[in-house]
């Protein structure tokens, strides 16, 4: 079950709608529940003319505005006086009664303090049913003592009171957060979204272009920049007297109000992680990025190590670090559309939105921790990406293993929301990496060696890993790993050894194709990491060579350097 709980000023108008047809006609048979004595007029059962309903729904919010009129009248009523608190069941609950449904609400008006068991003082309220799966609790906030209600924190009380209700009633378990979540559009936002032919709304695709923006940045004043140059959407940098920043806004091109003017939105209205602090403290754990010569490691080859331990990174104690290295994939994830074949780019974007959840909590994460990754990752955008699609594969394999982590972390610590999105975010990256890894293994499997060599590792297999032996040998990939054996040991490498050594890297019960993953870690042990084509740049801007065209995000793409422009 589900509370939202909301306040207003007219009793009138909260009623009338109650017992109305809805906005979309949706309401039906709507009649009251419960109430504060159980003998509080009920428009929904009046039999007669519309006019007798009417009168009758005015009696209603008289008797439920008493109070606040006698308050009034001693200059002591809120200005705020309604309380509404709609409570709606889970799609595959079983159909409430009405007496059921009227013993939730007699449980959520006195656990919220609106009115307290055994209290003869407690406000006045309704329940008012017209749905089968949900009610509506009409409140006024002053007590019959004429004082104001005491009823702090409701939202989360509420929630807590029907967690112990789900259970009691065997409902449905919602999986709840801990208010760390981005805000969720409005209906209102959705059903404009909807009308000019978009589905996301507007500050759900601002969201989505910012944590772009941080992933591709390198410090406030280059994410800034990056914004600015994105076609259609506005910013507004705010700064104090010294010309340092003080915060930011976005807005989209035609996302207006009824003035016609811009919709803007801070970075924390986007996500509680894009406020320019919580930026700036990323950003600057990252640190600037090192000259490098040809000598050093590729960035992905030293992105794909940094995201292969973090599996067990997140076995440590240390939580703060944990968190750190799971908001560094965050941007990981948001960085790969920009990175990756058009084909995979629909996956990819979907599973940077969804992980997006997963990477925030109540544990302050300590950002440090990640400087290798997000260096790494920020070093990929500025060079161009390897040809053969292996090296994507092989971050996608070591991505999927961090997404199962996360859910174990997640759920070891009772953070539900953040497992369930880690859940979600690993099904979009295993549909990812599938269309990603086909190609390079057939490469590989189309140079699978004569009959006696895969006999001979079939036994070796057999004797290094035998838990997962017949499954690796009935695998589709196993003749890319046969190959990949074979280079190895063409190289003067020692298969028994390969194979102990990539098995021993990360237990293979999480792998669906254990000899998929074992190619890609006997690859990653048998050839030298590819080097830097060129030196990256460490200022603040892209470099001029950087040749990439794609979009931020599906929604904006960016501009050349004459439109850019700020506001």
């Amino acid at each position: 079950m589900i509370a939202k709980i909301s306040s207003g000023m007219d009793t009138a108008g909260l009623i009338r709608y109650l017992y109305g047809p809805g906005r979309a006609n949706e309401h039906t048979d709507p009649h009251l529940v419960a109430s504060w004595d159980g003998f509080a007029p009920d428009p929904g059962h009046t039999t007669t003319a519309t006019a007798t309903a009417t009168a009758t729904r005015k009696l209603l919010v008289a008797d439920l505005d008493l109070h606040v009129k006698q308050a009034r009248r001693l200059g002591r009523a809120p200005k705020q006086h309604v309380w509404h608190c709609s409570v709606r069941a889970a799609p595959e609950d079983r159909t409430l009664s009405d007496a059921e449904w009227a013993t939730i609400a007699r449980r959520i008006v006195a656990a919220t303090g609106i009115a307290p068991d055994g209290d003869p003082d407690g406000c006045r309220w309704a329940a008012v049913r017209h749905a089968a799966d949900h009610i509506h609790i009409a409140a006024t906030t002053v007590r019959g003592d004429l004082r104001p209600a005491r009823h702090w924190n409701d939202y989360l009380i509420a929630d807590r009171e029907l967690v112990t209700i789900e259970k009691e009633y065997g409902l449905h378990q919602v999986v709840r957060g801990d208010r760390t979540a981005a805000k969720r559009p409005s209906r209102a936002e959705k059903e404009k979204a909807h009308r000019v032919g978009h589905e996301a709304t507007a500050r759900e695709r601002l969201r989505t272009t910012a944590r772009t923006a941080v992933s591709v940045a390198t410090n406030p004043e280059e994410f800034l920049t990056i914004l600015t140059a994105t076609d259609n959407v506005l910013v507004e940098a705010q700064r104090f007297p010294s010309g340092d920043l003080r915060g930011y806004k976005l807005a989209l091109e035609g996302d207006t109000n009824a003035a016609g003017e811009p919709i803007w939105y801070s970075g924390s209205k986007l996500a509680p992680d894009l406020s320019l602090p919580k930026i700036q403290q990323r950003l600057e754990a990252a640190g600037p990025q090192p000259d490098t010569d040809r000598g050093q490691p590729s960035p992905w080859h030293q992105a794909i190590t940094a995201t292969e331990r973090i599996p067990q990174l997140l076995d440590q104690a240390d939580d703060e670090a944990a968190q750190a290295h799971l908001a560094a994939f965050g941007e990981a994830l948001d960085a790969l559309p920009l990175l990756a074949p058009q084909n995979l780019r629909p996956q990819l974007r979907q599973a940077a939105s969804v992980f997006e959840r997963a990477v925030r909590s109540r544990i302050q994460a300590e950002h440090h921790h990640a400087r290798v990754l997000r260096g790494a990752v920020r070093a990929m955008l500025r060079e161009p990406s390897p040809n053969d699609g292996a090296a994507l594969a092989m971050l996608l394999d070591a991505a999927i293993l961090v997404t199962l982590a996360a859910v174990r972390w997640h759920h070891l610590r009772h953070h539900d929301q953040q497992a369930t999105a880690a859940r979600q975010t690993h099904l979009h990256l295993q549909t990812a990496y599938d269309q990603a890894a086909a190609a390079p293994l057939a490469a590989l499997a189309r140079r699978k060696p004569a009959a006696p060599t895969i006999e001979r590792f079939v036994a070796l297999v057999r004797e290094t890993v035998p838990a997962h032996a017949q499954q690796i040998v009935d695998d589709p990939a196993w003749h890319a790993l046969a190959s990949a054996l074979t280079n190895a040991e063409t190289t003067r490498h020692q298969p028994a050894t390969l194979l102990q050594q990539a098995a021993a890297q990360r237990t293979l019960d999480d792998t669906r194709s254990p000899a998929r993953t074992l190619t890609w870690r006997i690859r990653r042990l048998t050839q030298p990491p590819a080097t830097t084509a060129r030196p990256r740049a460490t200022t603040g801007t892209r470099p001029s060579g950087h040749t990439r065209t794609e979009p931020l995000t599906p929604h904006q793409p960016t501009t050349s350097e004459a439109q850019r422009r700020r506001r």
